[in-house]
Parts: structure tokens; sequence; C-alpha cells
């Protein structure tokens, strides 16, 4: 085996044929062969391109529905055999088996018509059979054999061809190889997980997991750190999908925390009135509701004026020129909004290092799906924490039932401890958060810093009392205490809100009826870790 192998005879099947007419031209004028199936040739040939059917070659009709075309020795073996073996090579002459030294395959759309949810029959039809087992097959012969994928490596195929005076070296169809076995790994495991959910199969045997590179980052969490961000090909609107109008490159840290603020903002639709979550650390400072959506980021802006200097800014409505002016008043790493309007991109233009993302809409909270963390040796994964409350579902387990207004109150800081890291403990008043306690190895830590943050606001803000006084406060898990409750009483908290479950659920009730204040179990939890 050489380095580099001419490309004398080419395959060309694809479902996507963007560019193929121009790949074609392009091979051809090359003094390359032109072989092809279906709809492919026929695209070709309109062209004026000269190409030879596959069923010519195979002598065998394409049949089944196109289901059978490619699937024979003279296809197979012209892909997988040694050029510099002697059997091999006899093999060809006696069956009229020819080389093939470039496949240019893309399968069938089975991740688009996921996307679209289609019934089962059309997902069926849609998983490509003949395609993968060329590709592989071509893959494997890397030494003689290209295979090209992707639509955007026609251009770096043909350059590689002409610095080559029509050949390719063995790095660049390593290369080819690598991205090809990629891109099946990746199409097996659509195929494979959607099967898994059509069946209701909760833990198949193997579970497979691909993305594809949105980008390379210039490090990781640290600088020590190599990165790079993948998306999953779902579409799901959010940071993986948004349009970046302005600012530097995304880093590690700003596509983690952007995706955090826009999945917590999306818990308050649009319909509902303006919202706006800051997030540092993957941690909201900061969440609320207002009457316009300058008004909720100052609200959230008040909870935690610190913390919110470099955070991320996610709102549930298209950014406005008053709330733009305001956001630029601090310096804010990354803000991300379901649209903008002309004016707050003008003055959002000023400040140039600020990234600006834009989506098309905000992503549903109730969507179904699965997340995944990396063990050593394993992996973990879960149904994402889609669960949700209504006031009909709590239970008020105190002598004192809260009020319609603590209720609204309750049920926001549920929705917002969701959102933090346990221990989580939010303090809520009139659709503000006020203080956040988040990642402590002890609830009642949590309490007494949400606690002492929203006094420490007040000091700023010079008011005569915490903002946690006549708050709701939200505890993502039981309280196993009633040390944390009475803490949060301490604090100012009013009413509570919490999954109950303990097995001193008789003394955090009674410690609250002793403090008078209402209480109402969820039922349900949300640890985040």
């Amino acid at each position: 085996m050489t380095d580099l192998h001419p490309v004398r005879r080419a395959l060309l099947s694809v479902s996507d044929k963007t560019g193929l007419i121009d790949l074609g031209k392009a091979l051809s004028d090359r003094g390359i062969e032109l072989l092809s199936t279906g709809g492919s040739a026929k695209m070709l040939r309109d062209a004026g391109l000269d190409v030879k059917d596959v069923s010519d070659v195979t002598g065998f009709p394409e049949m089944m529905d196109g289901r059978v075309k490619t699937l024979h020795p003279r296809v197979h073996g012209g892909l997988l055999a040694l050029r510099d073996n002697d059997e091999h090579v006899a093999a060809m002459k006696e069956h009229g088996i020819g080389d093939i030294d470039l496949l240019v395959v893309n399968l069938y759309p089975f991740e688009d018509a996921l996307k679209r949810g289609a019934d089962y029959a059309e997902m069926i039809e849609n998983i490509d059979i003949g395609g993968p087992a060329m590709i592989r097959a071509a893959a494997k012969n890397h030494g003689f054999v290209n295979v090209v994928v992707d639509v955007e490596d026609y251009g770096v195929l043909l350059e590689e061809l002409d610095q080559n005076d029509g050949q390719t070296s063995y790095p660049f169809r390593q290369w080819l190889a690598q991205n090809a076995y990629a891109r099946t790994a990746a199409y097996d495991a659509a195929v494979s997980n959607w099967m898994a959910g059509a069946i209701g199969l909760e833990a198949p045997r193997r579970r497979a997991v691909a993305g594809q590179l949105a980008q390379t980052l210039r490090y990781g969490e640290n600088p020590h750190q190599e990165a790079a961000f993948y998306t999953d090909g779902t579409g799901r609107s959010g940071v993986a999908t948004a349009t970046q109008v302005q600012g530097k490159e995304l880093s590690y840290n700003n596509i983690n925390d952007t995706d955090a603020a826009f999945e917590l903002v999306s818990e308050f639709p649009a319909a509902d009135g303006p919202a706006v979550a800051i997030i540092k650390h993957a941690n909201p400072c900061g969440v609320a509701r207002g009457a316009t959506l300058l008004d909720a980021y100052q609200k959230a802006f008040d909870c935690d004026r610190t913390s919110a200097f470099g955070g991320i800014v996610a709102l549930n409505q298209p950014l406005d020129a008053d709330t733009a002016t305001e956001i630029t008043q601090i310096f804010t790493e990354v803000v991300i909004a379901p649209g903008a309007s002309d004016e707050a991109k003008e003055i959002f233009a000023a400040k140039k290092n600020l990234r600006l993302l834009l989506t098309d809409a905000l992503p549903n909270p109730q969507d179904a799906g699965l997340t995944t963390r990396q063990v050593s040796g394993g992996m973990l994964v879960q149904d994402k924490d889609v669960g949700h409350r209504a006031m009909d579902d709590l239970k008020v387990v105190t002598e004192k039932a809260p009020t319609e207004e603590q209720m609204q109150d309750l049920l926001f800081a549920w929705k917002v401890a969701k959102h933090v890291k346990s221990n989580a403990i939010v303090y809520v008043k009139a659709g503000q958060t006020v203080g956040v306690g988040a990642g402590q190895m002890s609830r009642l830590d949590s309490a007494t810093i949400a606690g002492v943050k929203a006094q420490r606001m007040a000091d700023v803000l010079e008011l005569d009392e915490s903002l946690a006084k006549g708050s709701a406060v939200a505890s993502d898990a039981f309280f196993p205490f009633a040390d944390g409750l009475l803490e949060a009483a301490a604090a100012g908290a009013t009413c509570v809100i919490q999954p109950g479950g303990s097995m001193r659920d008789d003394e955090v009730i009674k410690a609250a009826n002793d403090a008078g204040i209402a209480m109402v179990f969820t039922g349900m939890r949300h640890f985040r870790h």
C-alpha cells in the first residue's frame, strides 16, 4: 500500500442532493468515472453528465422500492478489495469487479423524520441499510478507498485531489474513515434510541449517545482542559440552535450557563408576562416577573447585584431597547432571548464583547428527553426533570393555609428551585427572588445563606427590613429537621413549599404551626446535582 492512491472511479448515492451536480461535474472534469443510483443518477444525467447506473454494474435492477440496489459483490467487492493483494486482484478480474476508489453517500433522513414526529411505519422506511453497509466497507478499506458522508467535505475532497494530482493521501483517507464511522455510529444511535422509546423500553441493554461538532472551544472549564461543543440533532430551541448576533466566541462555561438560564426562564411562558433570569455558575442569582421586560430585569438584578456582575441574562420575550440599555450598565457575559428589536441590537453593538444569542422560540419545559452524565467507567442516564406542580396539586399541611397571593409566590419559588443546585432554598416575594441558597451540604446552610443575601441586598437598597420579610420559601427536597424551616422563618418567610416525605414531617409541621406560617407539600422533589 502506498501513501498516495489515485481516484479513477466514484460511486455517488445520496439522499441530500445539495451540491451533487457541482461535485459530479468536478469529478468528471478530473477524469473520474461516475457510478450512481436512482434519483442521484437521474439528477446527474439530467445535468448532462455521463453516469453509469449501479444496476448496469451489478446486473440486477433496483428492487423492493429501492431497498435492494447496492447490496451486491460487484459493489462491495469494488469497495473492499485490497489493491496490493494478488488474490483480491485476481478475484476481481475473475468476477468482473471494478475498483471503486471514492464513495459519496449520505443516509436516508432518519433524523429529519424523527424531528417532525413521523409515525412508526415512516420511521422504519427511513432506516438506511445499503448506505451504512457501503460506508463501513469503504471506511474499513481506507488504505485505498475514500468515503465522504458530509456535503461540507466535497470541497475538501476536491482540494486534496488537486494538491496530489488526482490522488489522495493516506492521512486524508484515515480522516474520512473516522468521520464515516462516527456518522454511522450516530445514525445507529438515533435509530436504536428512537426504537427503545417507540416500544417503551426504559432501560435498553445498550444505550448509544452521539453528537455533531458545533464548535471547538478555546478550553473547557479551566484553561488546561481541552473542550468542544456538540449538538444532539434534536433541534430543541436553546443555546445549541441559537444565532449569535454579536460578541466574542462562546466559552465552555458560557454555553453551560446560558443553557441553564434559558431552560429556567422557559418555565415562565411569554404569554403570562415578561420574565428574566440571571445566572452565575449555573445557579440563578435573580429571577423575576415584571410589568415590562425592563421591570422584570431590574427586579431580578435587585435580588443579588454582586453575583449578577459577569452573569448570563435570559429573557422570555424579545429584547427591547429599554431593557438592552439597562443590561449594558454592568458587565454581562451573554444575553439570550427569543428575538430582539433593531434598536436593542444597535444598543448592544456598542458593547462588542457582549454576546447576544437569539432563538426562534422558548424551549418547552415539558419536552421529554434524556440527560446523561459520565462517571468513571460508565454513564448515568435518566429522564429529564419535567416534573411540575399546579395549585391543585399542592397539599396544605399546616393550620394556616396560604393566601392566593402566597400560593402564586410559592409556585414561582418552586419553579426556580428546580433549577438551583441542591441543597436549594429560594425566597420569593411578589414574583421576585429575594434570596437564593445553592449547592450546600446542609439545607440549614442554604437557608442561612439565602437569608444573608436577602438582608445584604436590603442594606444595599437602603431598606428598613430584609427582602425576605414576608416572603415565600421553597426547598427542593424535604426538611430532614425543623432547623432549616425555622431559619427560613427567622429570615422572614411566612409560607413554605417543600416535597414532604421526611420521617420527621410531623416535627417540621409542628414547627411551622408554632411559628405561625403556612406550608404546602408537593409530593415531588427537584434534586439537581
